[in-house]
């Protein structure tokens, strides 16, 4: 008997401590630093997260780039646009980063400008590795008035092969086009197609952004957030939508469960202004969304704005629908 219960509070331990075959819940923060608009992308056996430009622990970076083997401890290993394009000189936002195993090439989405009369634009550059450095192609993508040609996302149809881009912000819609095959410019003869209008349901739809298109078992979810990520008046939420089209059109999940309202994922009592997520698989086919916040201080005349930490959850499709797991 003694044998067997040393080896069950062996087992346990040991549980606690290696996570109980890999299911071990993260510890959020996973980087306490500021880190928003995260995109993360698994590299064999290693994770990669990229984010909106800022200074961390001190140091300015257009784009910077972590790394993590476990996704709970990540290390800031450089910035993924050192050299800036010289279409721009500012604003470095939400890069998307993807390899192309035909070109061998890690491909990333940005948008950037130069001053505020030409608005924002997107560019597009190129490195042999994750971490960079990547360099720009030499000119933008588009660019437009005010901040509607942000928050590009990147994305392999798997359906049809086409390569295709999903951007904006600005109270305007969220838009997908095709790529060339290199993804240097828009396909010629093609025209931005809508996939998601704002004002459609009374909270976090005044302005939408931040697109991420997940392909999971032949359906087509669209992730976006709004309405206001930053500052003392921040109110900002993950919404979603789902089609069997990447091209739409898609279907709030409002509209499905008839409650108005399409939100997985806003404010509790830790966490405020949650969103601008991408979603990725681990080595074991777990599905995890990563996002930013802003921690909520228990002295409420105490609270910062001015840091969108790094966060990850699990998440889980059940009835036709992602779920955030707590």
């Amino acid at each position: 008997m003694r044998h067997k219960l040393n080896r069950l509070f062996f087992l346990v331990a040991l549980c606690t401590v290696a996570g109980c075959a890999g299911q071990r819940s993260l510890t959020n923060p996973v980087l306490n630093a500021n880190f928003p608009d995260p995109t993360v992308i698994r590299v064999q056996d290693s994770y990669y997260a990229y984010a909106t430009n800022g200074a961390i622990n001190g140091k300015s970076y257009n784009l910077p780039v972590a790394v993590s083997q476990d996704l709970q401890n990540w290390q800031i290993v450089g910035d993924a646009l050192p050299a800036k394009p010289n279409w721009a000189t500012k604003d470095f936002w939400a890069p998307h980063v993807l390899f192309d195993s035909t070109l061998q090439k890690y491909v990333l989405f940005y948008s950037g400008e130069k001053g505020r009369d030409t608005g924002k634009c997107l560019g597009v550059a190129f490195s042999d590795k994750p971490e960079g450095p990547f360099i720009d192609k030499g000119a933008p993508l588009i660019c437009g008035g005010g901040f509607v040609n942000i928050d590009p996302f990147a994305f392999v149809d798997p359906k049809t092969g086409k390569k295709l881009l999903y951007w904006g912000s600005a109270h305007q819609p969220i838009k997908v086009q095709e790529l060339t095959n290199d993804w240097q410019s828009f396909l010629p003869g093609s025209s931005p197609g809508t996939v998601m209008l704002p004002y459609q349901e009374p909270q976090y739809d005044k302005l939408i952004e931040g697109a991420w298109v997940d392909y999971h078992q032949g359906t087509y979810y669209l992730y976006y957030s709004g309405d206001n990520c930053c500052g003392p008046q921040a109110s900002y939420a993950v919404l979603v939508a789902k089609s069997d089209n990447a091209l739409g059109p898609f279907e709030r999940l409002a509209t499905a469960k008839g409650t108005g309202n399409s939100v997985i994922l806003e404010k509790d009592k830790e966490w405020l202004a949650p969103g601008h997520n991408s979603i990725f698989k681990d080595k074991k086919g777990n599905t995890y969304i990563a996002y930013h916040a802003i921690p909520i201080t228990k002295d409420a005349t105490k609270q910062q704005y001015d840091s969108r930490v790094f966060l990850i959850k699990k998440i889980s499709y059940k009835n036709g629908w992602p779920v955030v797991e707590e």
